[in-house]
C-alpha cells in the first residue's frame, strides 16, 4: 500500500474511501469537480477544480502515490491518461476495500459479486437473505448503497456485493470466492465510450474467481466473459437455466429450483432447493424470467459458499426487494398492479414483461428515453399487450414506434396536467378486463418529470391506492 492517496470525487464512495484512509494513518489529498463540497466529516481541505483537465494536473502535480477515483469520473476523464504518463495507478473505491481488507484482520473474508445490466440489486438481497437463512453473518454492500470501505472493519463473515460497471473499472486484484455477470446489454455508453469497452468492464467481475463463475447457460455473450477469464485454478463454470438443468447447472424442474453443480455426485444427483411458489408472495403467480433467473443467480452463489439447500428456500420465502423492482403494489380494480419503476432502460422494461400472459398487460412506459430507439422492444413485447399508457414529458417517439411495431394496441398518450398520474392508473383501468396486470416499466429515466425513479414509483403506488379507495367506496 502507498502512504500517500489522492481522493477524486467526494461523493458517498469517495469519503468513505477517504475516511478509511484517514483511519489507518494514510495521508490524504481531496479533489472535487463540486463547490461546496461538505469537508466537515474529514477534518481535511477539498481541492475544488471545475474544469476535468485542470483538476488532472493539479492531482499529478501534488505528487501522490496513488489515485482513487469516484464510480463518477468517466473512463475518458483526463486523469485516466494522464497518471498512466505518470506512472501513477489508480484505483476505485472498491478495489481499495478489498486491498485494506486483506492487509487487515478479516484478511481472507469471502466476496459473493454480482454484476449485470439489471438485476443486480435483486440478486444481491435474495442472496443475503438466503445467506440469513443459513445463519451467515452477511453484509449488502457495493453499489447497492453502502460502499465497502465503509463496511471492511464489521465482523460480517460473507459480503453480498453488487458490482456496477463503473466500479469494475477501476477494479484489478479482488478475488472473489464467486462471481456472476447476470446479463449485458448496452448502457452508460457514454461513461464506457463503446459497446465493447463497456462489456469488457462486465466482464472484469470473473477475473481472479476462486470457486465458481455464474453465467446464464444461454448468454453466449456471458458465457465468453467466463471462458476468457483468468480465474484461480479449480474454479469452476456453473450455469444457471429456465430449463432442466445439465450437469454443472442449476435449473427449473416442474416448478423446482434444482441444482446440479454443488452435489456429490452431480452426474446421477440433484438438490431440491426450493420451488417457485416460494417467490409467489412477493411476486404473484406470474413469475418474470427475469425474477426467476435472479433467484437462480442468487441460489448458486450461496450454494458456492455452501449454504445447506433449505436454507434456499427460507431465504427466498422471506425476501422483501427493494423499493420499484417488480413489486406487486396489489389486487386493485380486478387487475394486479406492478411497480417497477427501476425499468429505466429497454432491457429492464423487456425483462419486468417477458413471461406475463398473453395480451393481459396494460403497460405504463415513457420519460427521459436517453437517446433510445423502442422500434425493437415494442415489437418484442407487442404479444404480451392489452394496451399502453405513455407518460413523460416528450411523448412523440414512443408514439411514433407504437404505431410503427405494434399498431393494434390500444395506446393513451397522457400530458403533464396536475394530477396526471391519478389520471393514468385510470386509462389503465380503462384498458384492462378482469385479470389483467397494470406494469409501470417506463423503459425511461424519470429526470423529465421526478428527481428519481423512486419517486415516480411512489406517486405511482399512490395512486393506485387512491383508486383503490375510490372502487371501494362504489
Amino acid at each position: 500500500m502507498s502512504d500517500r492517496y489522492a481522493v477524486i470525487g467526494l461523493g458517498k464512495s469517495g469519503k468513505a474511501a477517504a475516511k478509511a484512509l484517514l483511519k489507518r494513518g494514510y495521508e490524504v489529498l481531496a479533489f472535487d469537480q463540486r463547490s461546496g463540497t461538505p469537508t466537515d466529516e474529514l477534518g481535511i481541505d477539498v481541492h475544488v477544480v471545475p474544469d476535468a483537465g485542470d483538476l488532472a494536473c493539479a492531482v499529478i502535480d501534488a505528487g501522490v502515490d496513488t489515485i482513487i477515483v469516484s464510480p463518477g469520473i468517466p473512463a475518458h476523464a483526463p486523469i485516466f491518461e494522464r497518471a498512466q504518463a505518470a506512472g501513477i495507478p489508480i484505483w476505485g473505491e472498491v478495489e481499495l476495500a478489498w486491498r485494506l481488507q486483506e492487509q487487515g484482520p478479516h484478511a481472507g473474508r469471502p466476496w459473493l459479486t454480482v454484476t449485470g445490466t439489471n438485476g443486480k440489486t435483486t440478486t444481491v438481497g435474495m442472496l443475503a437473505s438466503i445467506l440469513r437463512a443459513n445463519g451467515d453473518d452477511v453484509l449488502e454492500v457495493g453499489n447497492i448503497g453502502t460502499p465497502i470501505t465503509e463496511a471492511i472493519d464489521s465482523d460480517a463473515s460473507v459480503f453480498a456485493v453488487e458490482l456496477s460497471s463503473f466500479q469494475l473499472h477501476t477494479s484489478y486484484t479482488i478475488s472473489p470466492l464467486a462471481s456472476l455477470c447476470l446479463n449485458v446489454d448496452a448502457d452508460h455508453l457514454d461513461w464506457h465510450g463503446s459497446e465493447e469497452a463497456y462489456v469488457a468492464d462486465k466482464a472484469r467481475v470473473y477475473e481472479n474467481t476462486q470457486v465458481a463463475c455464474i453465467y446464464p447457460a444461454n448468454d453466449r455473450v456471458v458465457e465468453a466473459m467466463v471462458e476468457n477469464a483468468d480465474v484461480v485454478e479449480g474454479a469452476r463454470a456453473i450455469g444457471i437455466t429456465l430449463g432442466s438443468p445439465s450437469v454443472s447447472q442449476l435449473g427449473i424442474v416442474e416448478g423446482a429450483l434444482v441444482d446440479r453443480a454443488y452435489v456429490e455426485n452431480r452426474h446421477r444427483e440433484a438438490a431440491h432447493l426450493g420451488d417457485l411458489s416460494d417467490l409467489s408472495t412477493v411476486y404473484g403467480e406470474s413469475l418474470s424470467p427475469a425474477v426467476v433467473m435472479d433467484a437462480l443467480g442468487a441460489a448458486a452463489l450461496g450454494r458456492a459458499y455452501g449454504v445447506r439447500p433449505h436454507a434456499v428456500r427460507d431465504g427466498l420465502r422471506v425476501f422483501s426487494p427493494a423499493g420499484h423492482r417488480r413489486a406487486v403494489v396489489g389486487q386493485v380494480a380486478d387487475v394486479t398492479w406492478i411497480d417497477d419503476s427501476k425499468a429505466t432502460n429497454a432491457h429492464a422494461a423487456k425483462a419486468s414483461l417477458y413471461g406475463l400472459p398473453p395480451h393481459s398487460v396494460v403497460w405504463i412506459v415513457g420519460g427521459d428515453a436517453k437517446g433510445q430507439d423502442f422500434t425493437d422492444l415494442i415489437r418484442d413485447v407487442e404479444p404480451v399487450l392489452r394496451g399502453a399508457v405513455i407518460i413523460g414529458e416528450d411523448r412523440s417517439d414512443l408514439l411514433k414506434a407504437f404505431r410503427a411495431s405494434a399498431p393494434n394496441v390500444p395506446v393513451v398518450d397522457v400530458g403533464g396536467h396536475e394530477d396526471w398520474m391519478f389520471s393514468v392508473v385510470n386509462e389503465a383501468v380503462a384498458l384492462s378486463r378482469p385479470g389483467d396486470f397494470v406494469v409501470l416499466a417506463p423503459a425511461c429515466a424519470s429526470w423529465d418529470q421526478f428527481d428519481n425513479y423512486g419517486q415516480r414509483g411512489d406517486v405511482f403506488v399512490n395512486a393506485v391506492e387512491r383508486l383503490r379507495d375510490q372502487w371501494s367506496a362504489k
